[in-house]
């Protein structure tokens, strides 16, 4: 699929993978709507981009608040093409044993129920038109867990099942549901991470991490019939098969 004209809303586009990938998916023609809860950060990503982006101020763990963004998507834009649920979080890094229950369910509200949020929101149109194309970002820890991050790790799995179901449900009826796994990015995020001097991860040095262009890249070509295989799996942008498929060398 080309995404020339088409819509795009991107969660979490303030900053990092998101921004790089409404510069993405903007440069190759497509109308992108920037959801993040920072006003003036999406309104800086969307002015620099011009009349083909819209900014909307948004907190994805609530759900009007989501159905009420795709609504102006869709009357600025037209119907949603494409979903890209990036926003995601992953502090305060805690042991179990010592972790704030609020917090460690905010971050489920935000990595998971977000997630959900923004499926729920975009589908029924979707299913209408018989198209549409839903990438959700996971990580490598929806696989195993990490020191500190059981929210994080936890969440990250669960948006991995909704992927999965997500495609069971609704492959036969046009849409298309991936996830990318982009491995460590740098960004803000990482910088927590470094900071908190928890777990392997934050012992990372700052140049293993890939630039955020590099996951941007590869969310417009999930877009393409070159991803067909990976239907309702993770995409996982370690793997020097699929940076080669996208140019994409260290």
């Amino acid at each position: 699929m080309s995404v020339h004209g088409k819509t795009v809303i991107i969660t979490g586009a303030s900053r990092g993978i998101g921004e790089a990938s409404a510069h993405s998916f903007a440069a190759a023609g497509a109308n992108v709507v920037l959801l993040a809860r920072g006003r003036d950060a999406i309104a800086r990503v969307a002015g620099e981009i011009g009349e083909t982006a819209l900014s909307i101020p948004c907190d994805v763990s609530r759900y009007s608040e989501v159905r009420a963004a795709v609504a102006a998507a869709e009357g600025a834009f037209g119907a949603v093409d494409v979903l890209i649920n990036n926003a995601g979080a992953l502090l305060p890094v805690d042991h179990i044993a010592t972790s704030d229950p609020d917090a460690w369910g905010r971050v489920v509200d935000i990595n998971l129920k977000g997630v959900y949020h923004g499926v729920r929101a975009v589908l029924p149109t979707m299913l209408e038109r018989g198209r549409g194309t839903i990438l959700n970002l996971s990580s490598g820890a929806a696989y195993g867990p990490t020191e500190a991050w059981s929210h994080y790790c936890a969440s990250k799995a669960g948006a991995l099942m909704l992927t999965r179901s997500i495609d069971k449900e609704y492959r036969s009826q046009g849409i298309r549901a991936l996830g990318l796994s982009p491995g460590t990015v740098a960004t803000e995020m990482q910088r927590d991470i470094k900071a908190s001097g928890i777990n392997r991860v934050s012992r990372m040095d700052w140049s293993e991490h890939i630039p955020p262009e590099w996951p941007a890249k590869a969310l417009l070509w999930m877009c393409g019939p070159e991803a067909e295989e990976f239907l309702g799996e993770d995409i996982k942008l370690r793997d020097e098969d699929i940076r080669a498929q996208l140019g994409l060398f260290a």
